[in-house]
C-alpha cells in the first residue's frame, strides 16, 4: 500500500507522491481518454503491466482520492475505475508533461540509444 508521508516540502514532493512510479501516469491518461474502464478493459489499455501491479497502483491512486472504484454488486461482479475531480486536475497538470514527451521524444530516444551504444562500448 502507500507509503505514510508526514509532511512535504513543497508541492511537487506531494505530486510526485502521488503520481510516482512507472505505470500511474498511464492508468490515469486511459482513464481520462475513456472515461470510465472495467479491470480488464484499464488492462488492455496500459500495455506491459501486470495484473498484480495494476491492482496495486490502482489501490494507491483510491487511497489517494485520484480514482473512484464503483463496485456492482451482481452476478457476476463488475468493478468499474473513474477518475475522482482531484484525478481529473492531476490529468490537466499532466498534460504539459506529455505534450514535452511527444515534442522531444526522438531526442530522448537518440540519447537513451547513445548511451547504451556507449555502455556496450565500454
Amino acid at each position: 500500500m502507500a507509503k505514510i508521508k508526514p509532511s512535504y516540502h513543497c508541492g511537487l514532493d506531494a505530486a510526485v507522491d502521488v503520481v510516482g512510479g512507472k505505470w500511474k501516469p498511464l492508468i490515469l491518461w486511459a482513464l481520462n481518454d475513456a472515461g470510465t474502464l472495467r479491470f480488464g478493459e484499464l488492462r488492455r489499455s496500459v500495455p506491459g503491466v501486470s495484473e498484480k501491479m495494476l491492482i496495486q497502483q490502482l489501490r494507491e491512486l483510491e487511497a489517494d482520492g485520484v480514482v473512484h472504484r464503483e463496485v456492482y454488486r451482481e452476478v457476476p461482479p463488475r468493478v468499474e475505475y473513474s477518475l475522482t475531480e482531484l484525478g481529473q486536475a492531476l490529468n490537466t497538470a499532466l498534460e504539459p508533461l506529455g505534450d514535452w514527451g511527444a515534442a522531444f521524444m526522438q531526442e530522448i530516444i537518440a540519447n537513451k540509444t547513445k548511451e547504451a551504444e556507449a555502455e556496450a562500448a565500454a
